[in-house]
């Protein structure tokens, strides 16, 4: 069961009135009747629906729906039905965390499942902290929500790519390209936010670990969520870099693919989006620029296997839109969240808490068909990460090159103990 809106006054009249006929039958022994066993789960959903990146609450919700639609048809936890209750937060941080606390305190949810980018994603953590429920984030990918100790409480989860992970890839990726084309002349381009700034750096970081003759001659930090990017591509252009790196996404990246396109930023140099490869942006530019690098985002064959196309194909079928990387994203955390519940027996905090803890589950999305919930940190490893040269054309990345988990869990350790987080 899916709502989007709040009950109303004489809902809320009628679902007492109901309770309290269904106790009085149960009082005089009528069989067959349980008030718990019919109480729905309630699970709250803050997420971005309006707005320039309204495709990420879509693309997330319509996959937590999907989830929730299989949990419930399976006869949910001992009769109980999932109720996902979706909020718009408009992209607005300080209405996130209105939104996600009336979720519990107002409409009853047990659980939250946080469909914010990072912007409102740590908002809904803290309002998750305090509360005392089980949280997890499918959209944020700013490294430190589960990276810093000081972040972490035990019912604070993350099932989404984070920037650590792809920075590690990409910039083992980009540096190959590098030498092979003797790219030495660099200037990024990114979103002025957490998200922004952090997976910069650590692309940045990773470029030069891997390739010592890279220089970054400059960076551009455009707004989030900013229509005109004619400033950022003009300092882009005078700088004459050789390569660019950009972490700009969703409705932002197009808008600014587009208009760099009308500029010719594109023509002789190469350009690397971690964000590019996913359906919603390569289906929407007017023009796919040539030299265009990007790590996976969502792609069908990417991992290529039959559980990946099968699940593609499903969700085409079902929402009648291709999916995102926020789709993959809530798919396997809501696959996460009702495999706790069941291995749990219970939807009591810490008992979800304890069975999402080092859980381990099969999915399509993960890079050997599984991914786990790592117990250390609370966040999702795995998962299929990789980068390589678009196309025009489905497949957009015919040969992707995957990314080594031993490789990422080492140099992720060592960045952690140089921040003094491990």
């Amino acid at each position: 069961m899916i709502k989007h809106t709040a009950p109303t006054s004489s809902g809320r009249r009628k679902l007492i009135q109901g309770a309290g006929a269904l106790a009085g039958m149960a009082t005089l022994g009528m069989p067959g009747i349980s008030l718990a066993q019919n109480k729905p789960i309630r699970i709250g959903m803050p997420t971005i629906l309006s707005g320039r990146v309204a495709m990420l609450g879509i693309a997330a919700s319509n996959a937590a729906k999907m989830e929730v639609e299989k949990f419930n048809a399976a006869g949910g936890l001992n009769g109980r039905r999932i109720e996902l209750i979706v909020r718009d937060s408009k992209g607005q941080p300080q209405e996130a965390s209105r939104v996600a606390r009336e979720l519990v305190t107002a409409d009853g949810c047990e659980m939250i499942f946080d469909g914010e980018a990072s912007s409102g994603g740590f908002a809904v953590h803290e309002v998750a902290r305090d509360l005392g429920v089980v949280v997890i984030h499918t959209c944020s990918e700013t490294s430190s929500l589960t990276a810093d100790p000081k972040l972490r409480f035990p019912t604070a989860f993350r099932c989404a790519r984070q920037g650590i992970h792809d920075a590690v890839v990409g910039g083992a990726y980009a540096a190959q390209v590098a030498k092979e084309k003797g790219l030495k002349r660099w200037m990024t381009v990114s979103p002025d936010y957490a998200y922004g700034r952090d997976t910069t750096a650590e692309f940045i970081e990773y470029l030069k670990h891997f390739n010592k003759d890279i220089e970054v001659i400059g960076e551009v930090w455009p707004k989030l969520f900013q229509p005109d990017y004619s400033e950022s591509i003009t300092r882009l252009l005078q700088g004459r870099p050789q390569a660019i790196y950009s972490c700009v996404w969703g409705g932002d990246l197009t808008s600014f693919i587009d208009q760099a396109n009308i500029y010719a930023l594109f023509k002789d140099r190469q350009f690397f989006a971690v964000n590019m490869a996913d359906y919603a942006v390569l289906t929407a530019v007017k023009g796919v620029p040539e030299n265009l690098h990007s790590g996976n985002r969502y792609i069908k064959n990417f991992p290529n296997t039959t559980a990946n196309t099968n699940w593609s194909n499903e969700y085409l079928a079902k929402n009648k839109e291709l999916p995102l990387n926020w789709s993959w994203q809530n798919a396997a955390g809501m696959q996460f969240l009702t495999t706790a519940i069941k291995k749990a027996n219970s939807t009591e905090t810490k008992k979800v808490a304890d069975a999402l803890r080092g859980l381990t589950i099969d999915s399509p999305f993960g890079a050997n068909g599984k991914l786990t919930m790592r117990a250390e940190d609370q966040t999702v490893v795995d998962y299929a990460v990789g980068w390589g040269v678009l196309d025009t054309k489905e497949p957009y990345m015919d040969r992707p090159v995957p990314g080594s988990w031993k490789q990422i869990t080492e140099l992720e350790l060592e960045w952690k103990k140089r921040k003094g987080w491990a």
